[in-house]
This record gives structure tokens, C-alpha cells and sequence, in this order.
């Protein structure tokens, strides 16, 4: 795959979040599309009520845009796309209600279930069309198995129900998710260099210069915020990746931070529902670390940080380094 093709993907994707921004984030604010902050997070998020959200609208304009142009077209382009806008609608569709009920919550956990169950089975038949390998590598190993399609499937759909509401879980601190989602992207673009699909590289690329064009507006202090659309269509297009990329258990390495943070608010419900006492001071675990003190950017460039390790050793596994 020609790397160069990458780079100008990530380039053009950057320059056209750059310039949508400027245009929508004024028209967010006159039509009031503002954050509703929840009473019950830290204090210091208070102040940023009212701050413009469902910001995805740029990220996923600028990532359909570039991506259209510069992808093949092919069976990964068709199960690539729909992940992407299919997820992004379910979180479209969870901001709208927030905005017009002025509420801060959206769909409700089940509905939002069932939108992700739907769009998982249509990635399904998409790939039973495409005749998808449904065999499972174990990472940095030879390991592999087939339990075929009545295994493979459902794995698939739970899967990215899991990838989605991680990659969500992850939303709520100024620039945090951004850059988490670049630097794992990036992860994948070289992954999908590796298994020559061109479609998964372009996607990639295409989100990342989404993303890294978006946080020019999210970094502390946020001008905008990407909301529900912006996070879902992430976590979609990072879950599609690995899925026709064929490393869908890689993510548990590069996208551990995604992991961390899904598995901090299972724990945190578990625990409160069974002992009636919590794990951290609040779920997901980034606003533990900010009630204990630390400033938002601290938090993020942490998490940064450890996101940029994660993605190393998984490239280190899958042989990318």
C-alpha cells in the first residue's frame, strides 16, 4: 500500500474539519445545541455548560468527504462505511434528544442496544456476502481457531457493541478521546498497511485527520464537544478495521485505554449493585483521576501517553514495528 496515499487521506481529512468547524460550531450555538452537564461529575465541569455539542458532525463530514474520495471500493469500503455512519446515526439520534429535551441523558440503554445489535447484523450479512474469513488470531502467536460462522457472528456483533461503548466511555474530557482515537488509528493505519487493505488504511488515515482537525477545537478548553455522534462513529470505524483487517483481538492491546475505561464503569456497577460501595471516586476512570486532583490536562496527556505505549507493543505483537 502506497503510504504517501495515507498521508495525503490524513491531510486533506485535517483540512476539511478545519475549515467545517469554524462554519458549524457558530450555527450549534444559535440553533442551542449545548451540553448538558451531569449534576452528579466534577465540579469543574459545571462551567462548561452550554459549551456547543454533537461536534461529530465535523468529524464524521470531514472523514466521509476524504474517505469517498481516496478509498477503493470494495466489500471492506461497504462494511468500513457502515459501521461508521450506522454507529455515528445511533449516537446522532442519542444527542438529538438530549438537545431537545434539554436532558443529559439521551437513548436510553436499551435502545441504544438494540440500534448497535441492528447495525452489527447488517454488518453481517455484508460480510457472509463478502465470503469474510470467520477464523480468530490470537496476537504475537500462532494460535488461531475457527469455530465458524454460528460463533464468528455473534462474536462480531458483540464485538463492536463493546468497541462503541468503550470508545464512548471515553468522551468526557477535553481532547481526550481525540487524541486517544488518533494515536490508535494511526496503530491500525500501519496494521492495515500490513494486510494490504487498502480500504482499512484509507479509513484510518481519513479518521485520524477527522479527529487531529477536530481537537484544534476540543483542546482545553473546549470550543466544542464531539457528543454521541462523534464517539459511536469513532468507535465504529476502529471496530470495522480490526474486523476486515482480521485482528479484532488486537484491540484489546491498542485500544487498551478504550478497554480501561469500559471496564472501570462495569466495575464501578458492579460493585455499587452487589456490596453497595464503589471501586473509583466516579466511572469512567478518567473522572477518578480528575476528583483526586489532577487537572484535565494532566489527565489527558497521561492518557496519551499510555495510549501511545499501547499502540507500540501492539505493533511490536503484530510484527509492525
Amino acid at each position: 500500500m502506497d503510504y504517501q496515499l495515507l498521508l495525503l487521506t490524513i491531510a486533506v481529512s485535517f483540512i476539511l474539519a478545519v475549515i467545517a468547524a469554524p462554519l458549524i460550531i457558530p450555527l450549534l450555538r444559535r440553533m442551542k445545541f449545548g451540553q448538558q452537564v451531569r449534576d452528579d461529575g466534577p465540579q469543574t465541569h459545571l462551567k462548561k455548560a452550554g459549551t456547543p455539542t454533537m461536534g461529530g458532525i465535523i468529524i464524521m463530514v470531514a472523514f466521509t468527504l476524504s474517505f469517498l474520495k481516496f478509498s477503493v471500493v470494495n466489500s471492506d469500503f461497504y462494511v468500513l462505511l457502515v459501521a461508521t455512519l450506522g454507529y455515528g446515526l445511533i449516537g446522532f439520534l442519542d444527542d438529538y434528544i438530549k438537545i431537545a429535551f434539554k436532558r443529559s441523558l439521551g437513548l436510553t440503554a436499551r435502545q441504544k442496544l438494540a440500534g448497535q445489535l441492528l447495525i452489527g447484523v447488517v454488518l453481517c450479512v455484508l460480510l457472509i456476502n463478502a465470503g469474510h474469513n470467520t477464523g480468530i488470531s490470537v496476537p504475537g502467536t500462532s494460535i488461531s481457531f475457527d469455530w465458524g460462522a454460528w460463533f464468528y457472528y455473534p462474536f462480531i456483533i458483540l464485538m463492536m457493541m463493546a468497541v462503541t461503548n468503550a470508545v464512548n466511555f471515553t468522551d468526557g474530557v477535553d481532547g481526550l478521546l481525540s487524541g486517544v482515537s488518533a494515536i490508535a488509528l494511526a496503530a491500525f493505519a500501519v496494521v492495515a498497511m500490513q494486510a494490504t487493505s487498502i480500504a482499512a488504511g484509507v479509513c484510518a488515515a481519513a479518521m485520524i485527520g477527522a479527529v487531529l482537525g477536530f481537537l484544534v477545537f476540543n483542546a482545553h478548553p473546549a470550543k466544542v464537544f464531539m457528543g454521541d455522534f462523534g464517539s459511536f462513529g469513532i468507535g465504529g470505524a476502529i471496530g470495522a478495521i480490526a474486523i476486515v483487517t482480521k485482528t479484532e483481538l488486537l484491540f484489546v492491546v491498542i485500544g487498551g485505554v478504550f478497554v480501561v475505561e469500559m471496564l472501570s464503569v462495569i466495575l464501578q456497577v458492579a460493585s455499587f449493585k452487589t456490596r453497595g460501595k464503589r471501586i473509583f471516586r466516579m466511572s469512567p476512570i478518567h473522572h477518578h483521576f480528575e476528583l483526586g486532583g489532577w487537572s484535565e490536562w494532566r489527565v489527558v496527556v497521561s492518557f496519551w501517553a499510555v495510549s501511545l505505549v499501547l499502540a507500540a507493543v501492539g505493533l511490536y505483537i503484530s510484527k509492525g514495528l
